[in-house]
């Protein structure tokens, strides 16, 4: 089962709610939580445990071979993404936009552009405890493209974790790509907001793309107290479940700011929890 927490904006609560969620679940089942948020990943600032694996991870980048190249202009031509330029006698490629498809490499009449690899970031997984596994993977200062970092972190965890083990995603902020590419293949989305107006909007942005995607979501309402009740009233006319609500408390604030972790420290928290995780075992159709 692959779970994504996921919101329209950063900000929100998706770190607080993924960490938290995993080692509640990780009392009673094998749980991996993959930061897939690599510009900036944190979940390891509450997840303390022995590290275990580090890799370096790649991108393939084509590179120009000057004494084979007959300038057809395929390369060029072929290329969605443009980063491929032809000066005159030259061929340029920019990393920055390439999307290793391999069009470019594949279809050059001369092979004049091979795939070489190019450093992206590193992964790192670590062993919490007996049920519970992190997984994050942090991109280099520098990287453009988040998106080939998440494809191959996925890729590592259904290589490494058979289908008796929960995995939850916690994604980037936003509904871009990166978003895109976290949640597509995942089994349901948790949708975290805060009931304020810019909440609401973010939100809203963020359920018409898991709607676009067909997904099965539902909405966690972090810092409940504050605001107003738009969020609430939106759910409602929309037909969305609201899962669980965690309340405005200055503990918590006061906890998540130690780097600590709160569902075992705040019983509220875990009763919240425990709708999650009864919504993840749900067998309903989400919206």
């Amino acid at each position: 089962m692959k779970i994504a927490i996921a919101s329209g904006k950063g900000g929100t609560g998706k770190t607080t709610l993924a960490t938290n969620l995993s080692a509640f679940l990780s009392e009673s089942e094998k749980v991996v939580l993959a930061d897939l948020d690599v510009e900036e990943p944190n979940s390891g600032l509450f997840l303390k445990g022995d590290l275990v694996l580090e890799e370096v991870r790649y991108k393939m980048i084509p590179k120009w071979n000057e004494d084979t190249c007959t300038l057809s202009g395929k390369c060029r031509e072929v290329c969605n993404f443009n980063a491929i330029v032809q000066l005159g006698p030259r061929i340029l490629v920019l990393p920055e936009l390439c999307h290793s498809c391999y069009a470019c490499s594949e279809l050059c009449p001369s092979s004049s552009l091979p795939m070489t690899p190019q450093r992206m970031g590193v992964l790192k997984e670590y062993k919490i405890n007996d049920n519970l596994t992190f997984v994050e993977s942090r991109l280099d200062i520098g990287q453009e493209q988040a998106v080939p970092l998440i494809m191959q972190t996925n890729d590592f965890i259904d290589l490494n974790f058979d289908n008796t083990t929960i995995k939850l995603f916690d994604s980037p902020p936003g509904a871009s790509c990166p978003v895109i590419e976290v949640t597509k293949d995942v089994d349901k989305v948790i949708l975290i907001t805060e009931p304020t107006p810019f909440g609401l909007h973010d939100l809203i942005i963020i359920v018409e793309t898991m709607r676009e995607l067909k997904k099965d979501f539902g909405v966690v309402i972090n810092r409940y107290g504050v605001g107003n009740d738009d969020v609430i009233d939106y759910c409602n006319r929309e037909g969305i479940d609201i899962i669980a609500k965690i309340s405005n408390d200055r503990h918590i604030a006061e906890l998540y700011s130690g780097g600590d972790l709160i569902y075992d420290k705040v019983p509220a928290v875990r009763d919240e929890l425990e709708r999650v995780k009864s919504y993840i075992f749900s067998e309903g159709e989400g919206m």
